[in-house]
């Protein structure tokens, strides 16, 4: 008998489903004990009884894996506190942080938190701006950061990166082989948190996002099982973590598509504010020209700083051609400084870095427009009023940052089955708009922050008034404040959460792990 393709797809739902329930996670000793044993964690003695405890999560984890295990006051702690890029974040104080080095051992964490049902938190990069999105009060970070591998397949299609790296120690092990992978453009940014959540890079005109760009992933799901997810093993979880953040399991390593890929093109200009009118009208003629420039990417940026307006734009070209067509219409605009050259990929990582410090406060919001360059120019004029309410405040640095998703990239968001962000091809092309601002006092949060939400708010009025609004959050630039999954689209929000509650029928990364986005837009964390 020869079974109908829906028929078939409905009897592999239920028995992914029926070999989901029956491993949820352990609710008593017996429970965890056995659990345990299967990870090859054999308990000497009795185990506690089941108790709301971080302390006692700890210690156990302290037992049966004491290496990984740091506290308050040990060094180690101390150095991992100090890696993330947020004041607000550092300043969040976990009951102890466990550190893995194989996917076990964050299985073993898993099981255990979920036993004393002590919250948790899991850190990549430590990039995120608020308190709480990869760090945790009184709960467990794990801290991905001895997950390191880099590994390149013998036919060198694709490269195994382990979950802890940054993208700088991807590149600087590619760039030697002739090598790269669709990830970040900032050095210092973590591998996890850019690639689940989208992944903007200087390749995403041939090859989509970081998000596109992924094979396998390795996945430690709640009930501890250790998976390898891809569109053959599980089309659906596969689906949902691209672009589905931190709701579905922990990814310990992701398995990257990797493509040639020598000496390129890039830098930055500096350009004064006077130039603003030439600037959008380029980025607007550059977005609706991509399609004739897929080897180019652009980031436009307009900031203050001590008592100045400037544009900054980086450019990034995957051919080593000096000054490529493709921005002649920005380098012909006058500027103060021009660091373009031939380099590597990871030189322009480095550059881009410098433009993030760490150690401020830091706040980042985000909206999605149509593509216009009349829209731009209204948005800047509600940048500068907000900026003039806020620019005495101590330290401080706004910048209003354009990027163009165009139609090329948007059409590689179908590539394996199609990514969680539901973007549409006639969608494009679109102008993703980021507004981060560091500074360094407590005193000046809330007024920050309702300056940055006046400048989100006003802007997606004017985009509304004028046609060219568009509902997109791009979660990686988000506010905790901000519903990034109804940004995705009602269906593709409804399908999240189906494919959540198939494979994390306890909802252990909901209501165990509060930081970050949420698929009921419920977020955990803090702004300031």
């Amino acid at each position: 008998m020869r079974l109908s393709g829906w028929l078939i797809w409905a009897i592999s739902w239920l028995v992914c489903s029926v070999l989901a329930d029956a491993y949820t996670a352990p609710h008593t000793s017996d429970e965890l004990g056995r659990a345990l044993a299967s990870l090859g964690v054999e308990i000497r003695g009795q185990l506690p009884v089941p108790q709301a405890s971080c302390p006692a999560a700890c210690a156990l984890l302290s037992t049966v894996r004491k290496n990984i295990v740091s506290t308050s006051g040990s060094q180690t702690y101390a150095q991992q506190q100090g890696r993330y890029w947020s004041l607000q974040q550092l300043e969040t104080l976990p009951a102890c942080r466990v550190t893995p080095q194989i996917a076990i051992d964050v299985a073993i964490t898993l099981l255990v938190t979920q036993f004393f049902q002590c919250p948790f938190a899991v850190k990549s990069g430590g990039h995120a701006a608020f308190a709480g999105a990869s760090n945790i009060q009184g709960g467990i970070t794990i801290d991905l950061s001895s997950l390191t591998q880099v590994e390149v397949s013998k036919d060198r299609t694709v490269t195994k990166v382990g979950a802890g790296n940054r993208w700088l120690d991807v590149y600087s092990k590619l760039d030697p082989l002739g090598l790269s992978v669709v990830g970040g453009r900032v050095a210092d940014i973590g591998v996890g948190g850019l690639t689940l959540g989208g992944g903007v890079s200087f390749f995403s005109g041939r090859y989509g996002w970081a998000l596109d760009g992924v094979k396998n992933y390795q996945l430690v799901l709640a009930n501890g099982q250790i998976r390898d997810i891809n569109q053959n093993s599980d089309p659906d979880l596969y689906f949902a973590l691209r672009g589905g953040g931190n709701n579905f399991g922990i990814v310990t390593r992701f398995d990257m598509e990797t493509f040639p890929q020598g000496l390129m093109w890039g830098g930055s200009t500096i350009h004064p504010p006077n130039t603003n009118v030439s600037i959008c009208k380029a980025f607007e003629n550059f977005a609706n020209n991509a399609s004739q420039n897929p080897d180019a990417a652009l980031i436009t940026a307009y900031a203050y700083s001590q008592g100045s307006y400037i544009f900054s734009n980086n450019y990034g070209y995957a051919l080593p051609t000096p000054f490529p067509p493709a921005f002649n219409e920005f380098t012909s605009i006058p500027n103060i400084t021009d660091t373009q050259r031939i380099t590597t990929l990871s030189n322009l990582a480095v550059e881009l870095n410098a433009s993030n410090p760490g150690g401020f406060r830091e706040h980042y919001t985000t909206a999605t427009f149509k593509n216009s360059a009349a829209l731009q120019l209204r948005i800047l004029d509600i940048f500068i009023q907000e900026v003039e309410t806020i620019k005495d405040a101590a330290d401080i640095l706004p910048a209003l940052v354009m990027q163009p998703i165009t139609i090329p990239t948007i059409r590689l968001f179908r590539k394996n089955g199609g990514n969680a962000l539901g973007i549409a091809e006639a969608d494009g092309p679109l102008i993703l708009m980021n507004l981060a601002i560091l500074w360094s006092s407590t005193a000046d949060d809330d007024r920050i922050i309702a300056a940055a939400a006046r400048v989100i708010s006003r802007s997606q009025q004017v985009a509304r008034e004028m046609g060219l609004g568009y509902r997109y959050i791009y979660q990686n630039y988000a506010s905790l404040s901000q519903d990034v999954f109804r940004g995705y689209g009602e269906e593709n929000r409804q399908r999240l959460l189906a494919i959540s509650r198939k494979y994390d029928p306890d909802q252990v990364f909901r209501s165990l792990q509060p930081g970050y986005f949420k698929l009921d837009g419920v977020n955990g964390g803090s702004l300031s």
